[in-house]
């Protein structure tokens, strides 16, 4: 069984490492086309009502965005997203964009999308509002870029036409949320995981039965 054990280590070692090597890739990429959206994930709110710095963080990061793509031709609309918590005032989406505005950003060019309480639901419902304006719509989605990995496979995985970028992370703040978050990625494959563990499984007990 040692050698079950050890290439379960093996798999699971590779995992991360693709992961963060990914996760360090997406949180980087840069805007290179055109966009009608700008989608910025909701993260929760501090006291019920304010802005955290870390979703501070990707709101600033859409600004960038949307004056880089507003620069090559019509202003892409911003969709804020995420509802709201049970500990929360206002949905996520509302205060996100009351920070907006409170820092020179167009009311008008905002759409709130605040039903979501997940990030698969941020895509889905926000993929409702875009589709809606416009069926052939392109989109950006701005989170944390320890995030950015897990919401391109989400955004993939629901359909939504989109590339993702990230928006800068506190350090102290990455080891934790890369965990999290490579925790979340093997339970939404975990049908795979499991098979491929099986396997593992499976060849130690041969490999312990012809010894």
């Amino acid at each position: 069984m040692g050698a079950a054990a050890l290439g379960l280590s093996a798999y699971v070692s590779f995992l991360f490492l693709s992961f963060v090597c990914y996760a360090f890739l997406y949180g980087r990429l840069q805007v290179r086309r055109k966009a009608d959206f700008v989608v910025v994930l909701g993260s929760g709110l501090v006291g019920g009502s304010t802005v955290p710095p870390l979703l501070a963080s990707r709101l600033r990061r859409a600004q960038e965005v949307h004056a880089r793509l507003a620069a090559r031709g019509r202003p892409p609309v911003l969709i804020t997203s995420g509802g709201q918590g049970p500990d929360e005032d206002l949905p996520e989406s509302h205060a996100m964009a009351d920070y907006l505005t409170d820092h020179g950003f167009p009311a008008e060019l905002i759409e709130r999308e605040d039903r979501s309480t997940t990030t698969e639901e941020n895509l889905r419902f926000s993929k409702a509002i875009m589709e809606k304006a416009k069926p052939d719509y392109r989109c950006v989605v701005v989170t944390n870029n320890y995030h950015a990995f897990r919401a391109a496979l989400t955004a993939r995985r629901t359909g939504v036409r989109a590339q993702v970028v990230g928006a800068p992370t506190a350090s102290y703040f990455w080891p934790n949320a890369t965990i999290r978050e490579f925790a979340a990625v093997l339970v939404a494959y975990r049908r795979i995981n499991v098979c491929i563990g099986l396997l593992f499984v499976l060849g130690g007990v041969l490999v312990w039965a012809v010894r």
